[in-house]
């Protein structure tokens, strides 16, 4: 299991998972958004706050071993800088009322993490 979560790591696989989670968060703002414009009465389970802060809790740990792992392994800063810059954007997201401007700021984060974490899989290969 541990040698497994190491290759994990030096591979990149780490961060590319890291990708397309927030490519999945990304998936889940827009069609929560849809799927509330469209049919209100069954939004309340995807727009539940803890699914919502379940996620940044995920991106969080997964952005704090991956982009703390590359900042070791490289020690190129810059990388680590940009996801949590885009981690920062998506928790203070979650301080704000649901709606567009909520999805916005979110999508925002997730779209910075993500070139984070493309940076560090582009310094560590």
């Amino acid at each position: 299991m541990l040698l497994s979560f190491r290759h994990a790591l030096e591979s990149g696989r780490l961060d590319r998972l890291a990708m397309a989670l927030s490519g999945l968060c990304v998936a889940h703002c827009f069609l929560t958004a849809v799927v509330l414009g469209l049919l209100a009465s069954a939004g309340g389970i995807f727009d539940s706050p803890i699914f919502h802060e379940a996620g940044l809790a995920l991106a969080i740990l997964m952005g704090a071993i991956a982009l703390g792992h590359g900042a070791l392994v490289h020690r190129f800063m810059m990388p680590a800088a940009i996801g949590s810059l885009g981690l920062g954007i998506m928790a203070g997201a979650l301080t704000m009322d649901h709606g567009w401007q909520e999805s916005a700021y979110t999508l925002l984060g997730v779209a910075i993490l993500a070139l984070g974490h493309d940076l560090n899989h582009r310094a560590s290969h």
